[in-house]
């Protein structure tokens, strides 16, 4: 367990008390068996970007407040410099930067998301809610979609319904697309 995965499950935890929302009920909402969802609170299981996105719309919260315990403060505008924005890292081969950390009250959560090249390993496919829009930025990836899988490049863009599970494997290096998931 690292300090991060605990931090981030004690905050879900917490959250989910606060809301009064029994253990049971959230393990279903999040179609999990009630020790599986336990793991994460305890920080004792890695969170996928899905996972947390999928608590957050639960619990009514922004994902970044269960990520950083900070609620975002801003609702006119959300400036964010090149090579900034708020780093989430996971043991996966994914890196996401979040660029809209600040904004209040978001239609649409926005990231830049580094995908590091894992050989010989498909990536573990996952779904959310709502829709989502994939620009590549550089590099070369798979984007897998269920069953079919696209080789996208710098400029491509893919658009979907993000409750189809879905993954993303960097091809020949590096590869970095902006998605912005929309509920």
């Amino acid at each position: 367990m690292t300090e991060q995965l605990a931090e981030i499950g004690g905050r879900l935890a917490a959250l989910r008390d606060i809301m009064d929302i029994p253990v049971e009920q959230m393990a279903k909402a999040m179609q999990l068996g009630n020790d599986d969802y336990l793991a994460y609170e305890r920080g004792r299981r890695d969170f996928s970007f899905s996972f947390l996105y999928n608590a957050a719309g639960i619990l009514g919260v922004d994902v970044v407040e269960i990520i950083s315990g900070e609620s975002p403060k801003l609702k006119t505008c959300a400036l964010v410099r090149k090579g900034e924005g708020f780093k989430i890292t996971r043991n996966e081969a994914y890196d996401y930067k979040h660029l809209a950390f600040t904004f209040r009250d978001k239609k649409a959560e926005p990231f830049l998301v580094t995908v590091e090249p894992k050989e010989g390993e498909t990536p573990a496919l996952h779904t959310h809610e709502g829709q989502e829009f994939n620009y590549m930025v550089s590099g070369r990836m798979e984007f897998r979609l269920d069953g079919i899988a696209y080789e996208l490049e710098e400029g491509d863009s893919v658009y979907f319904d993000s409750g189809i599970p879905h993954a993303a494997r960097a091809l020949d290096g590096q590869a970095k697309f902006i998605a912005v998931v929309v509920n």
